[in-house]
């Protein structure tokens, strides 16, 4: 494919238009976080939901943008050839190389420790005896000053990065609201559905969603803190007439109301401050570490470096791209490096691969605005949508803070 072209579609701002003040600030402060931060201490996207989308089979080469691993590992227990996990966030990088190094060189209970409970007693003699020298130089100077995330017996591993700074902050919250915090622990105690509606609908919607607790969600900066950056929060708020907070307590009330929470480890992880044995990620189970250990894990060769970066430096095929959300924002701030990543996506993908990607919106813009080829072909054109199977899988998403999930092919 050729370089590039750009386009405009009905009423829509041209994708190379130059952005506002309040954009360009928002981007600063937008880099300046993910600069220097670990964001993501846990992935935010319903593993469960993406096998079944993915189909995913013994000879797929897979891009899986890296976030905390977490998802990487439960791909890794279905055993495809190769797994390229992609972050150009070096510390998010660093993440998983402890994860991998945790599953080689730790037995289990030791392993669930770190990565279940969040907290080890001999973490600085395991990370410097066991797991240090499996990681690469910038892993090994990053955990070296964050070795007390795993150390410290009144916090949790889950409570460091962003994400988990904003986890604290809701813990501190409710610790000064016991009627809430009591509400909330039980409610992760129920036994079905009618007393999941019943205990969030009687005790925890009336606590929880006063005018302070909007106000927060509504602040820039918690989304920045959450991963969410200014054009991302502008297509939610263009689809829902009360805002983001308006759309956080629709997702939550879904959550805690429709899906069970017995294995609902991903709303229940930031809650607790930690995962149980019977609510955690599949690489957290016995079995699937065993697996993993027995050589599952190899499959995984992490990156650090943007998609297109690592696609212009390999030869390979790939079959399987996981994307997550990250358009959202390179739309707005970056519309011609994702442009030129869309052209190496196509390029790299192997026979009907298959994509899969989240959004904030419905029916992201990107996919009509921005067009490559000599031909000047939108993206939308390259793929075939399943929406059918989306509509299917959607509802069971225990995250389910995306109103656009997107299931494609590439065309042949």
């Amino acid at each position: 494919m050729d370089r590039v072209s750009f386009l405009t579609v009905g009423n829509e701002v041209p994708l190379n238009a130059i952005p506002s003040l309040r954009d360009r600030l928002d981007q600063s402060l937008f880099n300046a976080i993910y600069s220097r931060s670990l964001v993501y201490n846990c992935c935010w996207e319903d593993p469960a939901v993406d096998r079944r989308a993915l189909d995913l089979r013994a000879d797929d080469t897979m891009l899986v943008i890296t976030s905390a691993g977490c998802n990487v590992l439960d791909y890794a227990l279905t055993g495809p050839a190769r797994i390229h996990a992609v972050d150009a966030n070096p510390r998010q990088t660093a993440l998983l190389e402890l994860k991998l190094a945790g599953i080689r060189r730790l037995n289990f209970d030791d392993f669930f420790a770190l990565f279940g409970t969040g907290y080890h007693p001999n973490f600085h003699n395991l990370y410097f005896g066991l797991l240090r020298p499996e990681l690469t130089d910038f892993a090994q100077a990053y955990w070296d000053k964050r070795a007390d995330w795993f150390a410290k017996p009144k916090t949790s591993f889950y409570f460091h990065g962003l994400s988990g700074i904003v986890a604290r902050a809701f813990r501190a919250y409710l610790k000064v609201n016991p009627g809430l915090n009591s509400a909330i622990a039980e409610l992760f105690e129920t036994k079905s559905l009618d007393e999941q509606r019943h205990v969030y609908d009687t005790r925890i919607a009336p606590r929880l969603w006063r005018p302070s607790v909007n106000w927060v969600l509504s602040r820039q900066f918690t989304m920045n803190m959450l991963g969410v950056p200014y054009p991302q929060r502008k297509q939610v708020e263009a689809q829902h007439d009360n805002g983001i907070a308006g759309f956080i307590r629709e997702a939550i009330g879904y959550v805690f109301r429709e899906l069970p929470l017995a294995d609902n480890y991903f709303w229940s992880v930031y809650v607790r401050g930690h995962y149980t044995k019977d609510c955690c990620p599949e690489y957290l189970k016995p079995a699937n570490f065993a697996l993993l250990k027995a050589g599952r894990v190899d499959c995984i060769v992490p990156h650090t470096s943007t998609i297109t970066e690592f696609l212009h430096g390999t030869e390979e095929r790939i079959s399987k791209y996981v994307l997550l959300d990250h358009m959202d924002w390179m739309t707005s701030y970056y519309p011609e490096a994702l442009a030129e990543e869309w052209t190496a996506i196509l390029e790299r993908a192997a026979p009907n691969a298959k994509i899969i990607f989240r959004s904030a919106h419905v029916a992201p813009s990107y996919l009509d605005n921005i067009c490559i080829g000599k031909d000047r072909t939108r993206i939308a054109e390259y793929l075939t949508f399943n929406n059918t199977l989306v509509d299917t899988l959607q509802p069971f998403d225990r995250v389910h803070t995306y109103a656009g999930f997107h299931v494609a092919d590439v065309k042949a």
